[in-house]
């Protein structure tokens, strides 16, 4: 049989292929088209005379009849109600002349009686006799109508959706696009339609994308809102953000046909979940700065503080810096012009980088230009900010042109200074590089690093200004201090004073040597309670009231007496104290406490001890009794005289304290200065909060008995 119209051998499409490849050669025959099997398609052949000659499965279901039934009669007689016969006849002998096909609805008579709206579609067939036939091929109209509403809807939906919508076959070629999803891309459909995922959308991250998509088709589980961030054609200096949903599509029978995906521009959402989250950081960062700045008044910790918090939270190097004047004891500035000179208190950097081999390093004095950015911003005391840094912005940042190839090489593409500014005056400046971060510095970073400079300026200045006092507290102590006591008959003399090693003000611990007559020699040590200025200045006035007492060749008890009743006098003053007289002629040490803590005695071939005396009450109590104690000090004898710097601390019991200190003492026989030098290395800890007086003597032959005394 042969037809006026022509068909492929083979209409079904090969499984994978596309409109962009419609040559690609059939491995197998593809499963059918469930869309067929949705419509119910029913053939049925008449002969020229209207006479049933063929009838396919889907008639007998579509009309009630089988095969059986149907063949050899006349399809009016049999389908068509009698008011309707002579139309139906009249149209089927249009379709046999040859004057074209026929299709519509028409109402069929059904086996059980009852009528069926039918959609046909009829033509004529011509065998190769030159015979003539009627082919119908009908469906249930209500079946027919329901799937044009379906793929109405879903081409409306697709077509005005303001979601991007799309189909990619099983190779993850692009079938069809929504002018949504063109928008999305900026992209036209030409751009998408037969290409693949990683060819239309190079811009993404479409590795990650297609592997997403091949799970899908591989389990059929749907992803859903899985973001996807990037930039596109239409927009590619500002960054988008995604929600992308993939589904597999499949057919009434099971086949796999390929991926829906939707795409929801969340730019908006996106940017704002962001700059919540950065709202967050920074409100956290502000708090960890409150708590990690200005932990002690030391002002290279606190500079070290500031630049440790700013890495990396705001950015990969930060450097501090303060004008060398402030540290000479002159004030901050509030305008100024011309170059400027710093010091450089603190760097940090994460990951470490070439850009802080070009940072000036903690210590470090270096003169900066007026044209320098650093400069420019504590001239004027407002932050310079270079959002995109370019090679004639790093000569201005960088020391040097050596210094800005490194600043290059680190990579080094936005730069932030802001002033450090207290009580009204700039004391230097916060300089910030990013690398790493790939973000530039914006007006809220400015806002951030100001804050976090404001705060460490505060602590900075306190600390500036309290190294300024200690310093004077000092030097005020230390003036007051034997400088190189004298080399006394039968004694060997060694002694140390060892300010806080904390950031804590210098307290009124002192020592002293005084000479006596007929070869005699006081040895003293004290601690006025309280630090600062006023401490050293308390211990100074008692120094030189001991210095005056000791004149009078008084006992030990007889001083500490007349030292109570000045202290008392002197007001608030609480001060402990140990005087002691040796005369190496008779080899006896005289030896009276207030309230300090014991003396240690070390004699060759005995452990180290210390002596049990009297302690007595502090000076300035009043009313208090003290006693002086004899004690024979022999040749080699060691009499070791301290303040409680040196053994008490905030975590350890004193006595475990003193232990540690006669172990030390116990240890071979050395020099006293490497005593000295062992007692304060082994027992001072980092942080001290008070500070130490160390006074040791040992005796020896003196001159008169003809002894040489040792070297």
């Amino acid at each position: 049989m042969s037809t006026t119209e022509s068909f492929p051998a083979d209409p079904a499409q090969p499984t994978g292929s596309s409109p962009a490849d419609p040559a690609r050669p059939t491995g197998s025959r593809s499963e059918p088209s469930g869309l067929m099997d949705v419509l119910n398609v029913a053939a049925v052949v008449l002969d020229a005379d209207g006479r049933i000659v063929l009838w396919s499965p889907q008639a007998e279901g579509l009309f009630g009849y089988t095969a059986k039934e149907a063949l050899g009669l006349y399809a009016a007689r049999l389908l068509v109600h009698e008011q309707h016969r002579a139309l139906i006849k009249r149209l089927f002998s249009q379709v046999m002349a040859g004057e074209g096909t026929w299709a519509g609805v028409f109402p069929v008579r059904h086996k059980d009686g009852g009528t069926r709206l039918v959609e046909f579609r009829n033509m004529r067939l011509e065998d190769n006799r030159k015979g003539f036939y009627a082919l119908g091929l009908a469906t249930e109209q209500g079946t027919l109508r329901q799937v044009e509403r379906d793929l109405a809807l879903s081409t409306r939906l697709i077509s005005q959706s303001p979601i991007g919508l799309a189909v990619v076959d099983i190779d993850l070629r692009y079938v069809t696009v929504n002018p949504a999803l063109e928008r999305i891309n900026g992209l036209p459909a030409a751009d998408h339609v037969g290409r693949h995922v990683r060819e239309a959308l190079p811009f993404l991250d479409t590795a990650a994308i297609e592997t997403a998509m091949r799970k899908v088709l591989a389990t059929g589980i749907p992803i859903l809102d899985r973001e996807s961030v990037g930039h596109t054609p239409a927009d590619p200096d500002r960054e988008h953000a995604w929600s992308v949903s993939f589904y597999r599509l499949e057919s009434s029978n099971g086949k796999v046909l390929g991926l829906a995906t939707s795409v929801v521009d969340v730019t908006e959402r996106y940017l704002a979940t962001r700059e919540a989250a950065q709202a967050r950081q920074r409100l956290a960062l502000v708090a960890d700065a409150s708590i990690r700045i200005g932990t002690t008044l030391d002002l290279e910790q606190t500079a070290r503080e500031l630049a440790e918090v700013s890495v990396p939270e705001l950015a990969d190097v930060a450097a501090v810096d303060v004008l060398d004047s402030i540290l000479n004891g002159q004030s901050g500035t509030v305008i100024h012009e011309g170059p400027a000179v710093f010091r450089a208190l603190a760097v940090a950097a994460s990951p470490e980088s070439d850009a802080v081999r070009a940072a000036d390093q903690p210590g470090e004095v270096a003169r900066y230009d007026a044209d320098r950015l650093v400069t420019q911003c504590v001239n004027t005391g407002r932050p310079v900010r270079v959002s995109h840094v370019d090679s004639d912005d790093l000569k201005c940042i960088a020391r040097s042109p050596e210094a800005a190839k490194l600043l290059a090489t680190a990579g080094v593409h936005s730069y932030l200074a802001v002033p450090l500014i207290a009580r009204g005056e700039v004391l230097g400046a916060l300089d910030l590089k990013r690398t790493t971060n790939p973000h530039p510095f914006d007006a809220d970073d400015e806002v951030l690093a100001g804050e976090l400079a404001a705060r460490a300026a505060v602590c900075i200045d306190n600390a500036r200004w309290y190294r300024q006092l200690r310093n004077t507290a000092l030097t005020l102590q230390r003036s007051l201090l034997p400088q190189q006591p004298p080399e006394q008959p039968g004694l060997e003399i060694a002694y140390r004073y060892q300010p806080a090693l904390a950031a804590s003000e210098v307290g009124g611990d002192w020592f002293d040597v005084i000479p006596l007559s007929g070869d005699k020699t006081a040895l003293v040590i004290g601690d006025v309670m309280g630090s600062g200025i006023t401490a050293a200045a308390t211990m100074g006035q008692l120094r030189t009231a001991t210095r005056t007492l000791a004149e009078l060749d008084l006992d030990p008890a007889q001083v500490l007496r007349h030292l109570d009743r000045i202290t008392d006098r002197m007001g608030q003053t609480i001060t402990t104290c140990i005087y002691a007289i040796y005369d190496p002629r008779d080899a006896q040490c005289l030896i009276s406490s207030a309230g300090h803590l014991p003396p240690a005695l070390v004699r060759p071939g005995r452990a180290p001890e210390l002596l049990d005396l009297p302690t007595g009450a502090p000076l300035g109590v009043g009313d208090t009794t003290f006693h002086t104690t004899t004690l024979a000090l022999h040749p080699e004898d060691q009499l070791v005289l301290y303040t409680d710097g040196l053994v008490e601390t905030r975590d350890q019991a004193i006595d475990e304290r003193l232990d540690a200190f006669l172990a030390l003492l116990a240890q071979p026989r050395r020099s006293l200065e490497d005593t000295c030098d062992a007692l304060l290395r082994e027992l001072r800890q980092p942080g001290n909060h008070d500070d130490v007086a160390l006074l040791i003597a040992r005796a020896r032959k003196s001159p008169g008995t003809g002894a040489t005394p040792p070297a």
